[in-house]
């Protein structure tokens, strides 16, 4: 696949979407969030009022056309940034993707998006599955608390309740699913390199992969 890939992965509010996303416009490149593609597909359920723990009934997923664009997700065309942050497709996030099916068809449209462009892509998987050959693989991390009050800012700018408590025990929860999974499994490729972001502005974490990203192509 011809053109820099840069793979990006990370548990839940290291900051992988909003890095990804200044270092692709810094550096002139395409960003792709995966995970708001996971987040889509979880809508398009909730929607069709399918049984979510039935991984036979994803089958719209034959039709569906899913994909993002300049930091926007769309399902057919209809723009569904702000409707995949909801409480429920949150809640079920998680569970969606972890079928087999639905994971191995975003990752054929992951791939196949990824192609002859340069590219920032993230997600939980990227460097591990759906990008193994990256020019550059990042694992974003830091501690749970930080990821949490990461999350609560962003509840209480978008005008949401929230409990820090309760942020805390999400992340938790989530991460324990997204670690555990049988596919694709949240985990660090072996030649990924670690970003601890706890005590890192956002600005100073773009700089650093940026340098990296000059560091490969030299």
């Amino acid at each position: 696949m011809p053109g820099y890939k840069l793979a990006i992965d990370g548990p839940a509010g290291s900051g992988k979407s909003t890095i990804s996303s200044l270092i692709a416009k810094q550096l002139g490149w395409t960003h792709i969030d995966t995970g708001a593609m996971y987040r889509a597909v979880t809508l398009l359920a909730i929607e069709q009022g399918i049984d979510l723990s039935k991984e036979s009934e994803y089958v719209f997923l034959e039709t569906a056309k899913i994909h993002y664009d300049f930091d926007k997700i769309f399902i057919n065309d209809r723009d569904v940034t702000e409707a995949i942050r909801s409480e429920s497709v949150t809640s079920n996030v998680s569970l969606v993707s972890s079928f087999p099916y639905v994971r191995r068809k975003l990752v054929d449209l992951q791939k196949e998006a990824a192609q002859n462009i340069n590219v920032v892509m993230d997600g939980r998987d990227i460097g591990t599955v759906v990008l193994p050959d990256a020019d550059l693989k990042i694992f974003l991390t830091a501690n749970v608390e930080e990821r949490a009050k990461r999350r609560y800012k962003e509840h209480i700018k978008k005008g949401k309740k929230a409990e820090i408590s309760q942020v805390i025990e999400d992340i938790v929860i989530r991460d324990q699913k997204d670690s555990t999974r049988k596919e694709s499994p949240l985990k660090k490729a072996d030649d990924a390199i670690t970003l601890d972001t706890t005590d890192l502005t956002i600005e100073q974490v773009v700089r650093q992969i940026i340098e990296l990203t000059d560091k490969k192509e030299n």
